[in-house]
């Protein structure tokens, strides 16, 4: 039982916390798991991340020139390929609440010579620091579930992204077959957070990603969720049979 009182709830994983307290807590995960975020991204996916963010490259529909929003893009990986594909007429901007993985995105891409058409902001998705209409393409991999208020997020891209702009939402949803929920679950719960024991010396920020995941809306509230915010023609495509979604939708 949870005492009753006026402060509005919400979920930290399989807990529930107040609203005002959630961003700090996610904060706190990332903070714990950034220096490590690539290797376990390997070991979570079995390298198959890989492919679900090339996927979402080929979506994007990005062109030289454009402006792209990676949102809550931590260490870089699609930012990476963007800023090849936008060249020195375009521009990215890595955007992520967290500054401990925005800091290791950054030092990763400079590392990698990938410097010039690329800014790095520190910015909340509920309230973007940008002017109307200046996106051609915003990307979210894996970061609208650690959102607080996903509506308020989507809200906020929707009015950052120029008419014809679209939107794509990359992360874990549903998977389709039973069995394959089934041991996706046993794998999640029982060898992940043992997994981030050994690697990170952190099971409980790993459990917390694993639960997260779980209390993600599945891809047809997302996409009604998208409508709501007032995209257009919005679609998803189920990848490795669900266990993740792209949703795409567009600004008219």
């Amino acid at each position: 039982m949870h005492e009753s009182n006026s402060s509005e709830q919400t979920h930290f994983g399989f807990k529930n916390v107040d609203k005002t307290q959630k961003a700090s807590m996610v904060a706190e995960v990332f903070h714990s798991v950034a220096a490590k975020y690539d290797v376990m991204n390997d070991l979570m996916s079995m390298g198959i991340h890989r492919l679900w963010k090339r996927f979402t490259i080929d979506c994007s529909g990005a062109r030289a020139g454009h402006t792209v929003l990676d949102l809550a893009g931590g260490t870089g990986d699609l930012t990476a390929k963007f800023s090849r594909i936008v060249g020195s007429q375009g521009k990215v901007i890595l955007a992520d609440i967290n500054n401990a993985m925005l800091k290791v995105g950054r030092d990763k891409l400079r590392d990698k010579g990938i410097v010039g058409n690329v800014e790095y902001v520190q910015a909340n998705a509920e309230a973007l620091p940008f002017p109307d209409n200046t996106f051609d393409i915003i990307t979210i991999a894996f970061g609208l579930r650690n959102v607080t208020d996903k509506d308020k997020a989507l809200a906020s891209m929707y009015r950052v992204l120029k008419p014809g702009g679209r939107l794509l939402v990359l992360e874990f949803s549903k998977p389709e077959n039973e069995l394959l929920n089934k041991v996706y679950d046993a794998y999640s719960f029982h060898l992940l957070p043992k997994i981030g024991q050994v690697v990170a010396n952190d099971a409980d920020s790993y459990q917390y990603l694993a639960e997260s995941i779980r209390m993600h809306p599945d891809q047809e509230t997302l996409k009604n969720m998208m409508e709501q915010a007032g995209f257009e023609q919005t679609t998803y495509h189920n990848l490795t049979g669900g266990i993740v979604a792209l949703h795409r939708g567009y600004k008219f």
